[in-house]
């Protein structure tokens, strides 16, 4: 089913020191590489940053945070203000091994929710028994009134919005069937997991550049 696909590029990359979305991934800038890998699921494709003059080479519409400051929540509610389709697949920009099997499995699931949000069964800081993939998740446009009642309160927590909305959950186990080891969650936001998503891709998607570094 058609949905819009917008990438969240507008984070300050505190953690890795540099702006993640364009470091280098086996010769391509990390966000190109996301956006070459969902650019076949849909006719509507964006970035959302602010003050990122240099993602304009990309050739995909750079929308400006219409809340900057508020986080990935904002950037949510941009998304889904700017999108031309009911339903947007917020995805984040520091994700290397996006799944374009796992996503095409997502947008076909039936529209019976205002936003279809992955678990896993992992405990991190939102709290609760499970971790919501906020920013792999597909957001109907009938949340627009409840994430912009939490942006006027200051309150930029993703799932805070959640009890106000029909959330279903995607579990792990489901998850799973497409992507066995969960790589497309992994966020290459430090240096340290940037540096092991570059040496898993090498040995799984280029092995033969790893096989002339090593003669």
């Amino acid at each position: 089913m058609t949905a819009s696909i917008a990438i969240l590029a507008g984070g300050q990359s505190r953690r890795m020191g540099q702006d993640k979305a364009l470091l280098d991934f086996h010769g391509e800038p990390l966000l190109v590489r996301v956006l070459r890998r969902v650019r076949p699921l849909t006719d509507d494709v964006f970035i959302v940053a602010s003050d990122r003059p240099e993602y304009s080479r990309f050739n995909v519409p750079v929308v400006s945070d219409r809340l900057p400051g508020s986080g990935p929540l904002g950037g949510i509610y941009t998304a889904l203000l700017t999108a031309r389709h009911d339903y947007c697949l917020v995805l984040s920009c520091d994700l290397p091994f996006v799944n374009p099997q796992l996503l095409e499995a997502l947008l076909a699931l039936p529209r019976d929710y205002d936003v279809l949000v992955p678990t896993r069964a992992e405990q991190t800081g939102q709290g609760g028994e499970e971790t919501f993939e906020t920013l792999h998740a597909i957001y109907a446009k009938s949340c627009i009134p409840a994430i912009e009642q939490r942006l006027l309160r200051g309150e930029f927590k993703i799932i805070g919005f959640f009890p106000e909305v029909r959330v279903r959950r995607v579990p792990e186990t489901e998850l799973r069937r497409y992507d066995p080891e969960l790589l497309s969650f992994l966020n290459a936001n430090t240096p340290d997991a940037y540096r092991w998503a570059l040496a898993r891709a090498a040995v799984t998607e280029y092995p033969s550049q790893t096989n002339e570094g090593e003669q």
